[in-house]
């Protein structure tokens, strides 16, 4: 352990950052006397957290920053977290995004938006939702009763008639003039109430309209509502936590066991309790500065600010992140830790779901090493291949072609590993080609960061799985990494022509003649498959891309005098490309800003162009 001065140090509230070797930030805290905090590290008897000794082992030096407030010093050191994202920080990763559904009231005819984004825009958010089929699925319920508009004013007022969501009632189609912006109000009202969990109010009005239909004879139409009328009624039947104290509440839950904490937060909205969502975390700090950094962590997000903070415990630095957390929302966030009553209890909940939300991942946990352990023993790997890396090549006759590589580690999708392509060296259809390109670059990086596969998946059969042990070889490799290439089943007919039987997937290893085979239904088989869909959807995905961009570009990009701004410009003015190339040269001089001797070259160049 380093010996330092701490005299020197003051005692002012500020930051301070330790670093180890190679200038590697290790940790970054906050304090209000700092002198006082360090003093704490260098004590005989510590200041109680687990990692402190072997965070000190590694420690070179210690710099701080000296803050005018506490709250200042709050902000710094949200800032150098994300910037430097210290291994002996706590670091949030679940396996799920969230999303929100915006309505923005500044709108003469505001529409409904699932985003996973919440921004200080002013606009109305409701949620988080952990599902967003689900989400969308309550859309298409809320069209049906309150029909607002689903896409652009500007976009819908260029089209002869309304939309097709008009025609089935689904929207109001005020694009075209068909509803008053009062009447439109009143509709979005009634969104309003419906995701704000007011729902005696929106069957108060279903029941209207029901009997208005059924003394007009128009059964049908009541029975539709009597449908959504009994749909909701029952979703609120279902629904029983209810009315702890009213507003918006975030319920915080802790479940600590070994070296592990598993955090949970249950979102209660209008007294309805809508889902949870859980972190894993590990055990680095005691548990009130682990709370404190969670909650500093998670909310500097674009996630939705609640009126209260119900917490397991108090915080001594309560009062400060509430009023950071005030600022950031605009409105009154308070901290509470409850002692009895319906918020006690729901404290109380919320510390259950995180029990259980930690026993089900140490479930999962088990079953994904069980699955690589059988992929290691299957195909003979020389460890448990914790890091999986599959590739597909992607092209149309030889044009744009791309590689794609999707990575799955401990069994989980990696997203944040995934990687495109863009083939460089290689002319026309040679997928062999392209995927020892792919490869090459791939095992390069990876030699010089030190970051390599245990086993990598080819989307191909024993010419794919030539080309990779290739390149295993030249970077001498093949003893660390396993190669593996899977094949697409077979069809088995019969004499006459008919499928009677289809394979599976078959896989193939270096040096083997017969495939390898997993049992029909196999978790393994599963998610081997799943992985070779992911990369050609990742590939088939980013050569659209490229193929969409090149198709626009032999159409304006290549006219001289027409850039960036200019081509956005003409898009948004004509609204596609077609409809620029069937302007005449005097409707593309009345375009503001436009030239007339560029217009005339506009419209030589794609009379020009074959269309």
């Amino acid at each position: 352990m380093i010996s330092i001065d701490l005299k020197k140090y003051p005692l002012a509230p500020g930051v301070y950052l330790m670093f180890g070797k190679d200038d590697e930030v290790l940790y970054v805290g906050k304090a209000k006397l700092l002198r006082n905090r360090l003093r704490s590290y260098f004590s005989a008897r510590g200041d109680g957290r687990l990692h402190i000794p072997l965070l000190m082992e590694k420690v070179l030096r210690i710099e701080v920053i000296i803050t005018d407030t506490e709250k200042e010093a709050l902000l710094l050191e949200n800032t150098l977290i994300k910037k430097y994202r210290p291994h002996y920080n706590i670091d949030l990763r679940d396996d799920k995004t969230y999303v929100s559904v915006r309505i923005d009231l500044k709108d003469p005819f505001p529409m409904l938006q699932v985003v996973r984004q919440v921004k200080s825009d002013g606009a109305h958010y409701f949620g988080p939702y952990s599902s967003a089929s689900a989400i969308r699925e309550t859309l298409k319920e809320i069209y049906r009763i309150f029909p607002l508009r689903h896409s652009s004013i500007q976009r819908c007022s260029k089209r002869s008639r309304p939309c097709l969501f008009h025609q089935i009632g689904q929207c109001s189609a005020p694009c075209h003039g068909k509803i008053t912006q009062d009447d439109y109000r009143k509709l979005v009202e009634g969104v309003i109430q419906l995701l704000e969990g007011r729902e005696s109010e929106v069957i108060a009005q279903l029941q209207q309209r029901m009997g208005i239909a059924a003394a007009e004879m128009r059964f049908e139409d009541a029975a539709r509502l009597r449908d959504q009328i009994n749909a909701i009624e029952k979703s609120v039947e279902k629904q029983k936590v209810t009315e702890y104290g009213g507003g918006n509440q975030d319920v915080i839950g802790l479940h600590e066991d070994g070296g592990e904490v598993e955090v949970t937060l249950l979102f209660v909205r209008h007294g309805r309790l809508i889902g949870r969502r859980s972190y894993p975390l590990e055990w680095k700090l005691d548990l009130p500065e682990l709370l404190s950094s969670f909650l500093q962590e998670y909310y500097s997000r674009q996630v939705i600010l609640p009126d209260q903070l119900l917490l397991p415990f108090t915080l001594e630095g309560a009062e400060l992140l509430g009023e950071w957390l005030s600022e950031k929302r605009g409105k009154k966030v308070r901290l509470l830790a409850p002692q009895r009553g319906e918020k006690k209890r729901l404290c109380e909940m919320a510390q259950r779901n995180a029990a259980e939300s930690y026993r089900q991942r140490g479930q999962r946990k088990h079953a994904r090493e069980q699955l690589l352990e059988e992929l290691r023993l299957k195909f003979h790997l020389p460890c448990l291949p914790e890091r999986i890396e599959c590739y597909d090549i992607s092209n149309v006759q030889g044009n744009q072609s791309v590689g794609s590589m999707v990575v799955l580690l401990n069994g989980e999708p990696a997203k944040g590993e995934y990687r495109r392509f863009k083939i460089k060296t290689v002319a026309g259809a040679d997928d062999y080609a392209s995927l020892l390109e792919v490869l090459r670059r791939r095992l390069a990086r990876g030699v010089d960061d030190g970051v390599l596969p245990n086993m990598i998946l080819i989307d191909g059969g024993k010419g794919q799985l030539g080309v990779l042990t290739t390149v295993l070889a030249e970077f001498q490799l093949q003893a660390s990494i396993g190669a593996v290439g899977i094949a697409k089943s077979r069809v088995m007919a019969n004499v006459r022509g008919k499928a009677v039987e289809r394979s599976e997937e078959r896989f193939f290893l270096p040096g083997r003649k017969n495939p390898v085979s997993f049992r029909h239904g196999s978790a393994s088989l599963f998610l081997l498959e799943r992985l070779r869909d992911e990369a050609h959807r990742f590939a088939i995905t980013y050569h659209r891309k490229l193929r969409g961009k090149a198709s626009l570009r032999s159409s304006l990009e290549d006219i001289s005098g027409v850039g960036p701004s200019r081509r956005k410009t003409l898009l948004k003015y004509f609204g596609s490309l077609k409809k620029i190339r069937a302007a005449s040269v005097e409707e593309l001089q009345q375009m503001p800003g436009m030239p007339a001797g560029l217009a005339e070259t506009i419209y030589r160049s794609l009379r020009e162009e074959k269309p």
